[in-house]
Order: C-alpha cells, then sequence, then structure tokens
C-alpha cells in the first residue's frame, strides 16, 4: 500500500522546539543571548606571558600607552631626572666651587694681565710650557723700549684672550674666562667692556688674595725707583707714558736755602697727621711755586717727588669737558703718596672770567676749584703745588692760607747759584756706591776736552759768578734753563764767553 512521503519541513510552533535527530535546528528569540558552541580561534604563535617583560606587557595591555600616555609619562619622567641632574650639579659647584670677577675697571685687571704674562715669559725662558697654560686663545701684549743709543726693542707677551683657559698656581688648577661685551663700551678709552672670572675649588680660595697681591708686586715693582706722572682720563686717573727715573734733588739747583726751606717744611706735613686730627685741621697742604719762566719749578716737583717717592697728578684746568663734578671727583680719587700738579694756574683764570676764541674751554668755574680746594667735600691728604709765571695775576682767593699754604719765588740765577751749576756740570767724576755697587758719576769729556782739575773747576766757578753778579748790577738776568743749555752744548772756557750773550733786561722775554 502506498504511504505519503513524509514533508521534508514541517512548521513548528515558535514556542516549541522539535528534536529531529542530530541536525536539529532550534529557532530562537534573537534578543536573547545564547551561549556560543563556537570553537575558540587559534592563538598566534609568540613567547608566553611569562616570558614577556613588564613593562612591555604594560604597553601591550595597557590601553592608555596606544593613546600616548604612556610616552608622556616617560617624558616627564627624564625631565625630572635631568632638571635634578643640573640642579645637583649647581649645588655642587656652589658648594665646592669659588669664583672671583675682575671687571675692566677695576685696577687689579691689568695687574693680573701683566702677571700672567710675566709668568709665562718666564716659563719659556726657561724651556717650559708657560704656567700650564691649556687654551688656545690668546692675545698679544707688545712691550717698546726706545734706548738712548737710538737702538730699540720689542718684547711680546702673550696674556689670554677672550675665551677659557686654564692654569696652575700653588699647585691648584684655576680656569680663567675672558669675556667681553661689544655693546659696552668704556667711554674714555673707547674699548669693549671686558671682565675676567676665575674659578678654583672653595677649598682654596685663600689663593685668590694671594696671587693679587703677587700681581700687585709684581706691578709695582716695575715702578720701582721711578716716577708715575697721572694725567686725568674723564673721571679716573690713568698713567701717562712710562714711569720715569726719579730725578735727585741735587741736579736741580736752587738758590741758596730755598730747597731746603720747601723740602723740611713737606717732610714736617707728612709727620703731623696725627697732629691735625686731633685739632680738627683739614690734613691738607698747598705749595706756590712762582717765578719766572726756566727758573727750574716743575723740574724741583719732580725731584721732590722722587725724594719722598711720591707720584705725581697732572691735572689742566682748561682741559675741554672739565666740570665742576669731574674736578671735585678727581680731587677726592687722587691716588696714595702723589702730588697734585696744576701748572700755569693763572692762565685758567683772569679775573674770574674764563674766555678763549671759540668760547669755553672748560666748564670749571672759578667758584667750582675754590670748593673743589677747601669746601665740604673736599679731600684730606692732600698735597697740591701751583705753578705760575705771573703771580700778580692770581687772585688773593685762590692764594690765601688754607688753600695756598707756603708761596716761594725761584727766581733767575744767582751768582752763587750759576757757579754750584756750573761745578755740578763741568765736575770731576766721583765714585759712589749704590746697592752695593760701584757707580761712576760725571760728565763724559768731549772729544778734544782737557779734564780739568777741582782747583780749575773752582776758579772757573768764580768767574762764573762774578759775571753773573755784574750783569745783575747792570739790570739784566739769564735763566737757569739757559745757563744748562749752554752748559750742555759748550766746554767750561768757552761757556764763559756765552754766558753775557744770553743775559737779559729783566722782565724781558
Amino acid at each position: 500500500m502506498f504511504r505519503p512521503r513524509p514533508s521534508q519541513q514541517q512548521s513548528a510552533s515558535p514556542n516549541m522546539s522539535t528534536e529531529a535527530g542530530p541536525s536539529t535546528s532550534i529557532v530562537t528569540d534573537p534578543n536573547i543571548a545564547q551561549p556560543s558552541n563556537d570553537a575558540p580561534a587559534p592563538s598566534v604563535p609568540g613567547p608566553s606571558a611569562e616570558n614577556q617583560s613588564f613593562v612591555s606587557r604594560i604597553m601591550a595591555d595597557n590601553p592608555y600607552f596606544s593613546a600616548g600616555a604612556g610616552l608622556m609619562g616617560i617624558g616627564v619622567v627624564l625631565t625630572v631626572l635631568r632638571r635634578s641632574v643640573t640642579l645637583g650639579s649647581t649645588f655642587a659647584q656652589r658648594r665646592m666651587l669659588v669664583t672671583l670677577e675682575i671687571p675692566s675697571k677695576d685696577r687689579s685687571y691689568p695687574w693680573f694681565l701683566e702677571w700672567m704674562a710675566a709668568q709665562s715669559a718666564s716659563q719659556v725662558g726657561k724651556g717650559k710650557r708657560p704656567m700650564g697654560f691649556r687654551s688656545h686663545e690668546l692675545a698679544v701684549e707688545t712691550s717698546y723700549k726706545q734706548h738712548e743709543n737710538g737702538s730699540s726693542e720689542a718684547v711680546f707677551n702673550l696674556v689670554p684672550g677672550p675665551g677659557t683657559h686654564y692654569f696652575k698656581y700653588q699647585g691648584t688648577w684655576f680656569q680663567v674666562k675672558r669675556e667681553r661685551d661689544a655693546k659696552l663700551m668704556d667711554l674714555h678709552s673707547g674699548s669693549p667692556w671686558e671682565t675676567l672670572t676665575l674659578t678654583t675649588l672653595s677649598a682654596y680660595r685663600h689663593l685668590f688674595s694671594s696671587l693679587l697681591t703677587e700681581a700687585r708686586a709684581l706691578a709695582e715693582a716695575s715702578t720701582e725707583g721711578k716716577t708715575v706722572v697721572y694725567t686725568a682720563w674723564g673721571v679716573e686717573w690713568r698713567p701717562f707714558g712710562k714711569p720715569r727715573s726719579r730725578r735727585e734733588m741735587g741736579s736741580v739747583v736752587l738758590a741758596e736755602g730755598v730747597s731746603e726751606k720747601i723740602e723740611n717744611d713737606l717732610r714736617s706735613f707728612l709727620g703731623r697727621g696725627k697732629w691735625y686730627a686731633e685739632r680738627g685741621i683739614p690734613y691738607r697742604r698747598g705749595y706756590l711755586l712762582h717765578g719766572p719762566p726756566g727758573s727750574g719749578k716743575t723740574s724741583f716737583i719732580q725731584a721732590l717727588a722722587g725724594s719722598l717717592h711720591y707720584n705725581i697728578c697732572l691735572l689742566n684746568l682748561a682741559e675741554r669737558g672739565l666740570t665742576d663734578d669731574k674736578l671735585n671727583h678727581l680731587l677726592g680719587l687722587v691716588p696714595e703718596r702723589s702730588f697734585i700738579l696744576l701748572e700755569d694756574v693763572d692762565s685758567a683764570f683772569s679775573k674770574r672770567v674764563q674766555t678763549s676764541e671759540d668760547g669755553y674751554k672748560s666748564s670749571v668755574t672759578f667758584s667750582g676749584l675754590l670748593n673743589a680746594l677747601d669746601g665740604v667735600a673736599s679731600s684730606e691728604e692732600r698735597i697740591i703745588f701751583m705753578t705760575t709765571n705771573h703771580y700778580e695775576r692770581l687772585d688773593p682767593a685762590l692764594i690765601r692760607p688754607g688753600r695756598v699754604d707756603l708761596h716761594e719765588l725761584l727766581d733767575d740765577a744767582q751768582g752763587e747759584q750759576a757757579k754750584r751749576l756750573f761745578i755740578k756740570f763741568y765736575g770731576n767724576s766721583k765714585t759712589t756706591f749704590e746697592a752695593g755697587k760701584e757707580v761712576e758719576k760725571g760728565r763724559i769729556l768731549r772729544e778734544g776736552e782737557i779734564p780739568l782739575t777741582d782747583e780749575q773747576v773752582e776758579s772757573l766757578g768764580n768767574q762764573v759768578q762774578k759775571i753773573v753778579e755784574d750783569e745783575q748790577k747792570q739790570g739784566k738776568t739769564i735763566s737757569m734753563a739757559s745757563l744748562q743749555g749752554l752748559f750742555i752744548r759748550t766746554g767750561a772756557q768757552e761757556s764763559l764767553d756765552g754766558i753775557r750773550e744770553l743775559c737779559r733786561p729783566t722782565g724781558a722775554a
């Protein structure tokens, strides 16, 4: 009997499931999650989690690293570490190192450079490396000297140029930085502003004082036995030219007793500082040397400075740009052991009026000069010398006591004065001892000149004295400068004939 074949697909109720063998399909609500029977996906071959580093696992598993936060955190950590190292090194430098700054305006600046140049030259002369310098940036300082015989000599000293240098002093290393600021200029010299910075270990900071003291001693040794002449450079004093050999007091022949009078007065003043202070008197002294040109005023001041181991500060009141304030400032900053010299003071002011063809030569007023000499702001421990060829032109307010304490006339040659100058020039050489060495002093005879005995020189000197005295009776005089020039040019006998020709009427130019 024929049976109908069952339908291959039978519908089922949505709420019921029909079991149809192994391949039975189940219809469920799509909104309800059902467990999945799918097999897990195969894993990628690679190292196990145990073998991975901690940082790698964090970077691989942490989603924040993929967004850059992890890299930013590493950068912050490195920045903190770098900042810590910088702060640590700065702290260590402050605790372990010490620096000394020497600006070019300071007086020790040229001393230190000169000291380094001298040390370098001395070591090179011994075939050694100059002071252990470790530098490839050098500058040259040239010292030029002209000898009396016409020859010249130049010495080239190598000093540290702008940059960083190293040297060894008393077994300790020093670093030297020479810095130059092109934007800052010294208005007086026109040179750029410079700074020297010395650095060493803090434990050896005491060597700074020793080094600078040694540099100063070296600078003073170069001027030992010499007179330094300073001139006003803006608002400071600077050496003018090279130091000059000290002039002996006997080289300037003044009228009898004049030289001794001034020197004794000055030495007495120098020894009475406490006496002035106890009585409330300003510790200042002023001298006025007046007389005709060529009478030896300036030469005597130079000899007096050399005898007392003093220097000279030359001040020109007619200098352009000099004002009352600058004048007062200069007189308050005079270098130690120095005379202030005002030459031809009569030419600076005429009846308290200061004029010239093109207006004022300077801005110094007469009242400003008076206040600078003995005003409220004037300095102490000061010695001023003034010179003039026209004593009658000076204002009484300028030369009153307190501003000028001693007036002394240095006149034309007197008979006895001329005799002493003649003997000094034509007398025989004498052997003296200086620093344990024999020194031959005296004139060098000209070619064909016969040396004179002491008796002959004395006899000729008496004739010179008589000639000068006879000319004075006739109203004629001769300056000491004219006599000195005559004795330099001619021999002893020839000079007697030339004296009368050089005599001029009193007061004639």
